[in-house]
């Protein structure tokens, strides 16, 4: 289910249902810092290579805390980057000494392109508008132990680790289909009235779904990143550029 989603109320509408509906969602990091207790203890189990998880059944769902190596390279890049770009822009600002008010502006919008890094740097303004800045190394350690860290939850009941990792893998390629619709390709929701366009559009949909998958397949199978050179080769060895029947 995509984040936005899921909410509590919509969850337990989703326990009660009969036949139940069964979700994997992820949650809010507020509610990791709930969890962290009774998770700290725990044994981390292996879901596949880099990739380690701990199970925390609680009130008739299962908790995830997943770990991953990649994730967590990436995560600590993109804080060192935006820290260090967040670091030179505020000496920069320190050297300039602009009048308070213009120094305000200045610090929101760096907080604005920088917001990881911010959160890491405690700022203080003096009254006649002098700036200084430290480190928060407390808040740095707290980081450093969350990265490539996140928690989901799911109402399944089943504890292999490595299925609940190829759910979520499915759940980060859904959220993924989204994003390109309302980014890339600018697509907005479409409001049928009709049943069977209803029934046409989620055809269609279906088809491109089933399409892909080999097209995913023939990319991994030769180390290829972009999915759509492995649909094209999927196509050009297939017998879907025949025309049509009509029927």
């Amino acid at each position: 289910m995509d984040r936005g989603v899921p909410t509590e109320e919509v969850l337990a509408e989703m326990r009660a249902s009969d036949p139940p509906i069964h979700y994997l969602v992820g949650t809010p990091k507020g509610r990791l810092t709930k969890l962290e207790a009774e998770l700290l203890p725990l044994e981390w189990q292996k879901a596949k290579e880099g990739v380690d998880v701990k199970l925390l059944p609680r009130e008739g769902e299962l908790y995830v805390l997943a770990r991953s190596n990649d994730r967590v390279a990436k995560e600590r890049a993109m804080r060192r980057r935006q820290l260090k770009k967040l670091w030179a822009r505020l000496k920069e600002l320190q050297q300039m000494a602009p009048a308070r008010d213009t120094l305000l502006l200045k610090l929101g919008a760096a907080k604005s392109q920088y917001p990881s890094g911010w959160r890491l740097v405690k700022i203080e303004v003096g009254q006649e508008g002098e700036l200084s800045f430290c480190l928060r190394k407390d808040k740095l350690r707290e980081v450093r132990q969350r990265e490539g860290r996140y928690l989901l939850r799911s109402n399944l009941g089943s504890e292999n680790p490595a299925q609940l990792w190829q759910l979520y893998v499915l759940l980060t390629q859904i959220e993924e289909a989204f994003k390109n619709l309302k980014g890339d390709l600018a697509v907005r929701p479409i409001f049928h009235q009709l049943g069977k366009r209803i029934e046409a559009h989620i055809f269609v949909a279906f088809l491109a779904f089933v399409s892909m998958q080999p097209a995913s397949q023939t990319a991994a199978q030769s180390s290829r990143t972009d999915a759509s050179i492995g649909f094209r080769t999927t196509l050009g060895h297939s017998n879907a550029r025949r025309p049509l029947p009509n029927h």
